[in-house]
């Protein structure tokens, strides 16, 4: 089990937004790979969506309930300076280090793995299961998209998603001991706005005043200053209600007040800092500024890139009317780079309690939670063709771990991704009839 991860880990399936760099002969390799380790799985029907997606389908006994199993065969590049090699997939005191680990070949393998299992053992699920594995979901490529057209084309309406995303997370809130298994029913939207000021330019000798650099300061600043609204969403009140008689006194004191009320917990929110602040409103970044090419030179143009997480109930177009209105300045346009609007919220009913039910057999001391996911994944292309889209990685980590991701000396201990192996076969196990 472990030595067929380690050699998925090795190589090297990075994605770039340039397509014309890619590697395309890791993914192929890992392709090889993946067959070679996983000779009945490969028995099932393939489709091979966009240039490296995979799409594998395994009938089952009913059709009435179709599944989705997602995962995604890219990684981030590993920069920095690693304890180990980032695709050497050392294995040193029960701990595997590597590139891909928690993000997302550590799920891939495991789903994979679990089937592979069940297959050996001449097992037939109750409910038709599909596993989707994206190539680029790291640079927000088609591949989720072309495989959603290739499930829709034939008809599938599935009961439910399952994608990456929470985890059983240990030192999740302050105070409250036991690891929260968080699964995500609604994520925030993606969109990437340009701020851009024209002017003449000049030489810095004889400035004008208010040029295209200042005025677009001014700007970044009253956006700074004036945030969206704020409202803490269901998904987050309910998450704060489970956690809070868990929570350790005076914090459980404090919670358990809290929940009673959408105002005062955002209230809360918004002041414990601004991690717990971006559960509660959607938030800007400003990641990317551009003006003059040199010191002497008036910048004829600046321009500001500004990345928004959309909290749902919030727009595109209710972040740039609520841009327009707090910069207050014609002068500065606002051109949209991309979007994608939060994911709906799916239901916390019979499909959720299921998923529930088997995190309570692989980790009885987790508290699970239905949750705001904060990061993109493919799973926001799903809700096209399906109600219920979860975001959930069976896998306990530490808040290290959490955040190796996509850093440097991300890592995953071995009895963690032998539980996060269970965990799948339990949940395909206990799918229910038709």
């Amino acid at each position: 089990m472990i030595e067929a991860f380690r050699d998925l880990l090795r190589i090297p399936t990075v994605s770039t937004r340039d397509a014309a760099a890619w590697d395309h002969a890791a993914f192929d390799a890992f392709h090889e790979a993946l067959e070679r380790h996983f000779p009945m799985l490969h028995e099932l029907p393939l489709t091979r969506v966009g240039r490296h997606g995979l799409l594998f389908h395994w009938a089952g006994r009913h059709a009435d309930r179709p599944v989705v199993l997602m995962a995604h065969i890219d990684v981030v590049p590993a920069e920095g300076e690693w304890a180990h090699p980032p695709f050497g997939a050392v294995v040193e005191d029960g701990v595997i280090w590597g590139r891909g680990t928690l993000d997302c070949k550590g799920s891939l393998t495991a789903i994979c793995q679990a089937v592979e299992g069940l297959l050996a053992a001449g097992h037939t699920p109750a409910q038709d299961v599909w596993l989707s594995f994206g190539c680029d979901e790291e640079v927000a490529g088609d591949a989720a998209q072309l495989a959603v057209a290739e499930l829709r084309q034939r008809g599938v309406t599935p009961w439910f998603v399952l994608d990456e995303g929470g985890a059983v997370a240990y030192d999740a809130f302050p105070g409250v001991d036991r690891p929260m298994a968080v699964v995500g029913v609604t994520e925030k939207g993606v969109t990437s706005l340009e701020l851009r000021v024209e002017g003449r330019g000049g030489h810095s000798s004889t400035p004008a005043p208010l040029g295209p650099t200042a005025r677009l300061a001014r700007a970044i600043t009253r956006l700074d200053r004036s945030p969206m609204r704020a409202c803490a969403p269901d998904a987050t009140m309910e998450l704060f209600r489970r956690a809070a008689p868990h929570a350790r006194p005076p914090i459980r004191y404090a919670l358990s007040t809290a929940v009673r009320s959408r105002s005062l917990l955002t209230r809360l929110l918004l002041a414990a800092g601004p991690e717990t602040a971006a559960m509660a409103r959607t938030t800007f970044a400003v990641t990317t500024l551009s003006g003059s090419p040199a010191m002497n030179v008036v910048a004829a143009s600046a321009t500001a890139g500004v990345s928004v997480r959309i909290l749902i109930g919030d727009t595109t177009e209710s972040v740039i009317r609520h841009i327009r209105r707090v910069i207050k300045d014609p002068q500065v346009q606002i051109t949209v780079l991309d979007r994608a609007e939060p994911s709906p919220s799916s239901p916390v009913d019979d499909a959720f309690d299921l998923l529930a039910a088997v995190t309570l057999t692989h980790f009885p001391e987790a508290v699970t939670s239905p949750y705001v996911m904060m990061a993109a994944t493919d799973a926001r292309f799903f809700t096209a063709i399906s109600e219920r889209v979860y975001r959930f990685t069976p896998f306990e980590m530490t808040k290290k771990q959490r955040e190796s991701i996509h850093t440097t000396d991300e890592h995953i201990t071995v009895d963690a991704y032998r539980k996060g192996v269970a965990w799948y076969g339990s949940l395909i196990e206990r799918l229910p009839g038709g």
